[in-house]
């Protein structure tokens, strides 16, 4: 879907891709699709390796004879699959001009008007139905809430003043998220050096 392009979020070699059987026009990311359905032989192996297990009383029975097709067909396919899949993740084409502009659709930080409401101490629930009626008014002009004025914002609550749009961007609302786990630029890297760490070791 990221690779549609109606989406147009990502783009991947021609290498990892095919050419629709029908469409000529239309890349088809062959290589994540066969990957994806890796997972189904993978599992099937594993239901095969509990079933066969199931039942044996004690230590080795000749019933495990039968696990050498599973086990090996499964690290292979494992193996390979990571292998291709690192490669073609270090290969992703992103265009960061379509993901703006799908974040900028839909009103993607009215929960964070909402919340920056609350911290100057208005209830959540009223909140939420001055944020509605932001929204409403921002949707019928066909404008986003940070393209709102000051005064603008200011007839829905006094509690709104010039520090709100830092906020409503897309930067601002990942920046609030500054915790572990969270979307702040600071915290992806140190998830990342947290990755990087792990693989190392």
């Amino acid at each position: 879907m990221w690779m549609s392009q109606s989406v147009g979020f990502i783009d991947l070699p021609d290498r990892f891709c095919y050419s629709s059987s029908i469409m000529p026009q239309k890349k088809n990311p062959d290589v994540p699709e066969l990957i994806r359905g890796k997972t189904g032989r993978v599992n099937g192996h594993l239901v095969a390796l509990l079933t066969l297990m199931k039942g044996q009383p004690l230590a080795y029975n000749k019933d495990n004879q039968e696990d050498k097709e599973p086990l090996f067909d499964s690290v292979d396919t494992v193996r390979d699959s990571l292998t291709i899949m690192a490669d073609l993740a270090a290969n992703i084409v992103v265009n960061t001009d379509n993901m703006r502009a799908a974040v900028l659709k839909g009103f993607a930080t009215a929960t964070d008007l909402a919340d920056y409401l609350v911290k100057k101490g208005m209830a959540f629930r009223d909140a939420h139905e001055v944020v509605a009626t932001a929204v409403r008014v921002a949707a019928q002009s066909q404008r986003a809430l940070e393209a709102l004025s000051l005064g603008e914002l200011q007839t829905f609550s006094p509690l709104i003043t010039e520090d709100v749009y830092a906020i409503l961007t897309p930067e601002g609302s990942a920046a609030l998220r500054n915790h572990i786990g969270g979307t702040a630029p600071e915290q992806v890297r140190l998830a990342v050096a947290r990755a990087r760490t792990r693989l190392a070791d």
